[in-house]
C-alpha cells in the first residue's frame, strides 16, 4: 500500500498541500439512488406531497451542499465551483439522483459531486417520510471524474 498523502511525517492526519499543483479544469459526476415503495411512488407521480415541490426542494438542496463540503467533509479544500448540475428523475423502483460539478482548481471535485446527491437524497427522504418510511437511500457512487494528474475516470456498468 503506497503511503497516505493524508497524514505527515508523524502519521498525522493533515490537509495536503495543493499549493505546487497547476490549476486545470475539473468535471466529476456522482449517482445516488432513492427506492421507493408504491406509496412514494404514486405520491410522486401525482405530485401530492405534503411539504411542497419535490424536486426543486432536492436539487437546491444538492446544489448548496456541493458549495458546503469543505465544512462537512474534514480535509476537502475550499473550492470556488464553476457549477453544478443536478438532474433527478422518477425510474423504475425509485428516484436516480446525478450531480455533476465543475470548477478550475488544484484539486478535483469528487466530494462535492457525491456531497450533492447524498444531500438530494436525504432530501427525498425528508420530503416523504410522512407518506412512507421505508424509504431506502442505496448506492452513492462516482459515475465520472475529468481532469487532475491522476487523469480521467469512468466508472465500469458491472461496479
Amino acid at each position: 500500500m503506497s503511503k497516505s498523502t493524508h497524514l505527515n511525517v508523524k502519521g498525522e492526519v493533515h490537509m495536503v498541500d495543493i499549493s505546487a499543483k497547476d490549476v486545470t479544469k475539473r468535471m466529476a459526476h456522482a449517482r445516488s439512488f432513492v427506492r421507493l415503495g408504491a406509496k412514494a411512488w404514486t405520491a410522486v407521480e401525482e405530485d401530492q406531497l405534503h411539504k411542497g415541490e419535490l424536486w426543486a426542494t432536492a436539487r437546491l438542496a444538492g446544489i448548496m451542499a456541493a458549495k458546503k463540503t469543505e465544512s462537512l467533509i474534514p480535509l476537502c479544500h475550499s473550492l470556488a465551483l464553476s457549477s453544478v448540475d443536478i438532474d433527478m428523475a422518477l425510474v423504475e423502483g425509485g428516484i436516480q439522483i446525478d450531480a455533476r460539478v465543475s470548477t478550475a482548481a488544484q484539486t478535483g471535485v469528487e466530494m462535492e459531486a457525491m456531497t450533492a446527491v447524498s444531500v438530494s437524497a436525504l432530501t427525498v427522504y425528508d420530503m416523504l417520510k410522512s407518506i412512507e418510511r421505508g424509504i431506502e437511500i442505496g448506492s452513492i457512487v462516482l459515475v465520472e471524474k475529468r481532469g487532475g494528474a491522476r487523469g480521467d475516470y469512468l466508472r465500469d456498468s458491472e461496479t
